[in-house]
């Protein structure tokens, strides 16, 4: 078996949660640049992601599941993960960013992952309170995917991470093949392979027999 982790925002799909959620409290802008701080490194993220949540103190819950509505998956991940997961693959998204977003995202893509770890808005009286929880507020992308191959029983050299920011970096460094999709120029370098495309993902997958052709093609 093989396990793929997939990083959310910038990689699976084109939008970021955070920003989503700015614009829909009215925070787009000063959300977007602590994004950016964090995208390149500039700033711990676990910094960026508290400044970036305690600016949507009082955002009602309904608000913010309808930002989570705006976020799509890229044209084709849906059926790529499909694919994966027929291939005796073990898929994870590992994301700095919040669960509920990723995870309503898979539901209205009718899509599902073996596992989801992220980070978590903390709501009181159906408001975001402006502090956020989970294992990857302060916690890196390497233990995670190196807990999950352990749990998997799979070997770490056996491991798939597919990310494009800084924050991916760990998780990159960590597996056995580093892809970047469309990645930041720090991370760049320590790519094993650079796509720009899910089509690009799933070619690659292809010529490495990750996918199992005639299983996707069935």
């Amino acid at each position: 078996m093989t396990l793929v982790a997939l990083d959310f925002d910038g990689t699976l799909t084109q939008s970021n949660l955070s920003v989503l959620l700015g614009r829909e409290y009215g925070v787009g802008g000063e959300v977007r640049g602590l994004v950016e701080q964090g995208l390149l490194g500039e700033v711990p993220f676990g910094q960026t992601l508290r400044q970036r949540v305690s600016l949507l103190e009082g955002m009602p819950k309904e608000q913010v599941d309808a930002a989570f509505e705006r976020c799509t998956l890229r044209l084709g991940a849906a059926d790529l993960i499909a694919e994966l997961s027929r291939s005796d693959v073990s898929v994870a998204i590992i994301s700095r960013s919040f669960e509920r977003g990723i995870e309503s995202a898979l539901e209205r893509a009718d899509v599902t992952v073996d596992h989801v770890i992220a980070n978590r808005l903390v709501f009181e009286n159906e408001a975001v309170t402006g502090d956020v929880e989970g294992p990857l507020v302060d916690g890196q992308k390497d233990q995670a995917i190196e807990e999950l191959a352990v749990s998997e029983g799979v070997d770490v050299g056996r491991t798939i991470a597919v990310g494009n920011g800084a924050t991916d970096l760990p998780m990159l460094k960590m597996a056995g093949t580093a892809i970047g999709f469309e990645p930041e120029p720090v991370v760049e370098g320590y790519c094993d392979v650079v796509v720009t495309s899910i089509r690009e993902l799933r070619l690659y997958f292809e010529q490495h027999a990750i996918i199992d052709v005639e299983e996707a093609g069935g």
